[in-house]
């Protein structure tokens, strides 16, 4: 029998318990480009197997041996000591029963489970979403060895032309957003690069674990090209007064603060008062896009707007409230800024996101340092921040080009304007 391959951080349930939680297996060499690995997920342990052979390029052929001692005594069969775990692990790389027996019967819906137990990225709830009403639906009952190409494919086709649903009364049918324009099928084809990003996801941590041989069918499909191609659209300063004076009651409250402010509407609709500072005009907001606190500068007119909304509240109550005084919902903001822009003749009408990029945008215009704008957008890369407002900034190339490029005479002076709509 071979030799067993010590390592202090496995031999052991006392010192497996104690390893933190991690995506990646804790692999221990046992030969060349042979590993074992034990998996410690949020909710389930695993031993795992891997093998390269030495000189050859590519991944690793993985493979899954059995659960570890940590609450069962072990069985040698389904539930494996760090011992039998390596003995189980030479028995896979010469005839590899193990890693057939573990996953014959592992399907989408698995590896969605696995994935959503193991996820640690931000906006879980969305995430969660994705996976068990659009992904698990049509794939989940698909046993991963089984999982081909086209399958993949035609899910990522039917996602691209299913038309976005509208919010419905309850007993009414199903109404759907038509798929009319250009911008709406780009639309959709960016929402089904998204649901395919969850699904590749789960499916990448199944590889990596040793639940199927290949990746190969989920690997040769690729997303839609130019889907996520951002359609920026700033307002003038004449037209956020506009929809301002088109908004009515205290939905004209929190139009006003995202654009004094910058912040996002589920940000400012959960602001309270106690995240408030009004000696130093700054505003802790808690809970953002990435789940990480930021702050918000409040200029003069932003801080009068906070002053008045915050007037004899308490520390715990909403700064904008919603017109039933509790917090707004998402159904509640479309429809009243749709309203507000056609009120104030804002042709085509604003998103309330277009309040925030407005921000942005007039920041941007005065030669703010793009740094400083990612800071008080809450960008955690600046390279977001120069994608959509670096065009706007004043630049060397721009007063260079305007400054020497000379005119061909072809066009003739014309004493034509074009007339501003009249303010709502």
């Amino acid at each position: 029998m071979p030799r067993s391959v010590r390592d202090h951080r496995l031999e052991n349930r006392t010192a497996r318990l104690k390893l933190p939680v991690r995506a990646e297996p804790y692999w221990v060499l046992i030969s060349e480009g042979f590993h074992l690995g034990y998996y410690r997920g949020k909710k389930l342990a695993k031993w795992v197997v891997r093998y390269r052979p030495p000189g050859r390029a590519g991944g690793y052929e993985k493979g899954t041996l059995g659960e570890p001692d940590d609450y069962s005594d072990a069985d040698d069969v389904d539930v494996l000591n760090y011992g039998q775990a390596q003995d189980h692990a030479r028995k896979w790389l010469t005839g590899k029963t193990g890693v057939e027996k573990v996953t014959a019967n592992y399907t989408v819906g698995d590896a969605l489970d696995d994935y959503l137990n193991a996820f640690t990225g931000k906006d879980k709830v969305n995430t969660k979403r994705r996976a068990d009403k659009l992904i698990r639906p049509i794939l989940g009952h698909v046993h991963l060895s089984k999982l081909t190409s086209a399958q993949i494919k035609k899910f990522l086709t039917d996602r691209a032309n299913a038309p976005a649903r509208l919010r419905t009364g309850k007993g009414k049918e199903q109404q759907y957003r038509p798929l009319e324009t250009d911008d709406a099928k780009r639309k959709r084809r960016s929402t089904a690069n998204r649901d395919m990003t969850v699904l590749k996801a789960a499916l990448n941590l199944a590889f990596n674990e040793g639940h199927v041989a290949s990746d190969a069918a989920w690997r040769k499909v690729k997303p839609f090209k130019g889907a996520d191609r951002a359609k920026l659209r700033y307002l003038t300063d004449d037209e956020a007064r506009r929809v301002v004076n088109g908004a009515e009651g205290v939905f004209r409250k929190i139009v006003q603060a995202s654009l004094l402010t910058g912040a996002r509407w589920g940000e400012l609709r959960r602001l309270r008062c106690v995240d408030v500072d009004l000696s130093t005009a700054t505003a802790w907001l808690q809970e953002t896009k990435g789940d990480v606190p930021r702050v918000c500068y409040l200029e003069a007119e932003g801080g009068e707007l906070f002053k008045q909304q915050m007037a004899g509240k308490d520390g715990n109550a909403l700064i904008f409230p919603g017109p039933t005084g509790a917090r707004w919902n998402d159904a509640q903001q479309i429809r009243r800024m749709n309203e507000a822009c056609k009120a104030g003749k804002v042709s085509p009408p604003a998103s309330f996101h277009d309040l925030r990029r407005t921000y942005g945008a007039r920041l941007a215009l005065r030669a703010t340092p793009m740094a400083v704008i990612a800071e008080a957008l809450g960008h955690k890369d600046e390279r977001i921040t120069r994608r959509h407002y670096a065009h706007l900034s004043p630049s060397y190339v721009a007063d260079t080009v305007r400054a020497n490029a000379a005119g061909l005479g072809i066009v003739e002076k014309s004493n034509v304007e074009r007339i501003a709509e009249a303010s709502a």
